[in-house]
């Protein structure tokens, strides 16, 4: 079994760069499938769901090749049949990703979830929701959702709560549809903004992204582009709360300073310095920290994920 052996209390320094967002590029590789031309992604990180989401592609009969470590071309024509492999979806969470290309792209998706067919309460009932609005029906067959629609129209979709996932879905599955669909407590996450800013450079009519209502005007044709994705918020905020918990001196490059505006107002709030610029942030420790209390957030709320991170670093 592999294992990190870390000998800590050393100050961190020196220069990092931040990979692309997971969480944004995973719906970019889904999005392809809408896409009528070839595409190229940049910025793309090296990580395992991106090489299942490839896996997906290639199985369905896109061609999808690795320019670089980071750079990769789509061609979604070649899928004819709207069903992703079972083992493959299986195994991670963002297949659910694919009900709504497919959707948008077939009128039909055929997808399992992952853990197969014991779904429980069904987390994904706000997505069916929003895939329902605009005309579709569902169905479980073999532990899999069948989503299925004679075509779809837009239609006003208002979530019982903020979720990522189903705000992508929604998009996904409305961007092709006929007329006007609108949104309503749409998640905010800088991953959606990228998603819209995706596929507006294809010729989607996508209008709200980062705001609570999303305006949708569906489109028959997305053309090809190439695109990169937005720096990994996450990332980038670990490494800012790993270099003020062993107070050292370290610049974070490659970043949306905005994406992290939480993140910095709680490190100055403790006595962490904190400077901007265009596409960096440099964090160092110069004096004594005090301690203060998180509450996490949707975004542009304080993010759940980096909890852990600032508990650690206060233990």
């Amino acid at each position: 079994m592999e294992k990190f052996v870390i000998h800590g209390g050393k100050p961190l320094h020196g220069t990092v760069q931040i990979s692309g967002a997971k969480n944004a590029a995973v719906a970019l590789v889904a999005a392809t499938i809408l896409c009528d031309e070839p595409c190229v992604l940049e910025n793309v990180p090296e990580i395992s769901d991106i090489t299942k989401c490839m896996k997906i592609l290639r199985e369905m009969g896109a061609e999808v090749r690795l320019l670089d470590k980071n750079t990769i071309y789509f061609d979604t024509k070649g899928i004819e049949k709207p069903e992703v492999p079972y083992e493959l979806a299986r195994t991670m969470r963002a297949s659910c990703y694919f009900l709504g290309t497919l959707l948008g792209r077939f009128h039909e998706a055929f997808v399992p979830m992952p853990g197969g067919c014991d779904l429980g309460d069904r987390p994904i009932d706000q997505h069916l929701k929003a895939f329902k609005a605009l005309g579709a029906s569902d169905e479980i067959v073999n532990g899999a959702n069948h989503v299925t629609a004679d075509e779809l129209v837009g239609n006003q979709i208002y979530f019982d709560f903020v979720t990522v996932g189903a705000t992508m879905n929604a998009i996904f599955a409305a961007v092709k549809a006929k007329g006007l669909t609108i949104i309503e407590n749409a998640a905010k996450e800088p991953h959606i903004v990228d998603l819209a800013n995706f596929l507006n450079s294809m010729g989607a009519d996508i209008r709200g992204a980062g705001t609570d209502v999303i305006k949708i005007r569906g489109v028959d044709y997305l053309k090809g582009v190439t695109y990169a994705t937005i720096p990994d918020q996450i990332e980038a905020g670990t490494y800012m709360v790993a270099a003020a918990a062993t107070k050292g001196d370290v610049v974070i490059a490659n970043v949306i300073p905005k994406h992290l505006e939480s993140i910095t107002a709680k490190l100055r709030k403790v006595g962490v310095n904190v400077e901007e610029s265009d596409e960096s942030v440099h964090v160092w420790v110069d004096g004594p920290l005090v301690k203060t209390s998180i509450k996490t957030m949707p975004h542009p709320g304080f993010p759940t994920c980096l909890l852990y991170t600032s508990d650690a670093a206060d233990d």
